[in-house]
């Protein structure tokens, strides 16, 4: 008896042991270069993808497209949205900062949010207007692409609490302090004179209402005299909502310091990493400019019309045939914030169609699998690619919407 025990209980044992061996096997094994291409594209269909930051509004302002089919030219439309498995591109509500000074920034603001409900009314089984966290997990299980909006530029609140309360009505959820220039809220990464050496008086009145408005706060653009004065007054985390790390452009206050990073990632917020050659490294800073100036160049010379299509045509063509930068470059990023910071606080923020100059492999929305597909090659986990993707902005919205629900 007690040796067919012992003959059972070693059995036993072997058949565990080569189970669990055939196990480690099968985890190990790794993909060929075409299984891992093939993963990225099925993850960047089964993850929520946000982006932080897409100017298309401002460019149909420009010149209306049909973005229901995919455009001749720009950064977004619904087909390469799909395409790329891109869910909820925030739509930038861009006001200039020359409104400033003319006035009209309200109205302005007012238009462009008209025109992003203007894609869900022409075509509701392609676009829905998103106003919360529910709604973009709802949309998503619908196959909609999502359309939660965010004010770049605070400039459109005038001073007034009451504009505060009507934008969010309207359905913005995030605003971008200011832009280009210092503005009745702080001053601007861009602009020498520092006004307020950070927040204004109103500013600083402006920060608890937006958190007990859960309006998110995003501190691209501002100074980095802003940036703290903003940690100190808010509850909420915070974002930023397009824009990159500072080590890279050293110098440049447009991009976030370490020392930012760090403080940011601690208040739970999010850097959605801009893919803007300039934003990548101090050697395309000028990339934008030196693109249009050769493009300019070769249209006067070809007596070319700025907005025809052989001008458009010639402009895809260009971009193409003249990528400044790499997907490594934005790679860089990433893998310096998760150093710094760890996983959860990056997130995507392209800049499309509010750049020129982008890096090869991600020159519009079609490309999103393109980043999947390096991040796996890197080593990193689909839990922590699919954080990176949509899960730490969605996160960071929530968390907003609960600690406005508190007050």
């Amino acid at each position: 008896m007690r040796f067919r025990a012992f003959l059972l209980v070693f059995g036993m044992i072997a058949l565990i042991g080569f189970s669990m061996g055939c196990e480690t096997k099968s985890q190990a094994a790794p993909l060929s270069d075409a299984e891992m291409k093939e993963r990225a594209e099925a993850l960047a269909q089964k993850f929520i993808i946000t982006d932080g930051h897409i100017d298309i509004p401002y460019r149909l302002n420009r010149r209306m497209e049909d973005i229901s089919q995919q455009t001749p030219g720009g950064d977004f439309d619904y087909v390469r949205a799909k395409a790329g498995g891109l869910n909820a591109p925030f739509m930038s509500i861009f006001i200039p900062a020359s409104y400033q000074k003319t006035g009209g920034a309200k109205e302005f603001a007012d238009s462009l949010i008209d025109m992003v409900y203007g894609f869900q009314e022409a075509w509701p089984d392609k676009f829905a207007v998103a106003t919360s966290v529910a709604d973009v997990h709802a949309q998503f299980a619908e196959g909609k692409v999502s359309l939660p909006m965010g004010m770049e530029n605070g400039a459109p609140i005038e001073g007034k609490m009451e504009n505060l309360q009507h934008f969010y009505d309207r359905g913005v959820r995030y605003i971008t302090l200011t832009h280009s220039k210092a503005n009745h809220i702080c001053d601007s990464s861009y602009d020498e004179n520092k006004k307020w050496n950070g927040l204004s008086p109103f500013g600083e009145q402006l920060i608890p209402e937006m958190n007990r408005l859960g309006m998110m706060i995003d501190i691209s653009h501002v100074s980095d005299s802003t940036f703290y004065d903003v940690l100190a007054l808010t509850k909420a985390p915070l974002i930023a909502s397009h824009s990159s790390c500072r080590k890279f452009t050293p110098g440049w206050e447009r991009n976030m310091s370490d020392e930012m990073i760090i403080k940011l990632a601690e208040n739970g917020g999010v850097i959605c990493i801009n893919f803007g050659s300039a934003f990548l490294r101090s050697e395309y800073t000028s990339s934008g400019t030196t693109a249009r100036m050769a493009m300019n160049a070769y249209m006067k010379k070809n007596k070319i019309s700025e907005d025809s299509e052989e001008a458009i045509a010639y402009r895809i063509k260009y971009r193409q045939e003249n990528p400044f930068g790499t997907i490594e470059d934005v790679l860089a990023h990433i893998d310096h914030v998760v150093e710094i910071a760890g996983v959860d606080a990056v997130a995507f923020g392209s800049d499309y169609d509010g750049v020129f100059a982008l890096p090869k492999g991600l020159q519009d929305v079609s490309e999103f699998p393109n980043l999947i597909y390096e991040l796996l090659k890197r080593g990193y986990s689909e839990s922590d690619i699919e954080k990176m993707c949509g899960g730490n902005m969605l996160r960071v919205w929530s968390a907003v919407e609960k600690i406005a629900a508190a007050e």
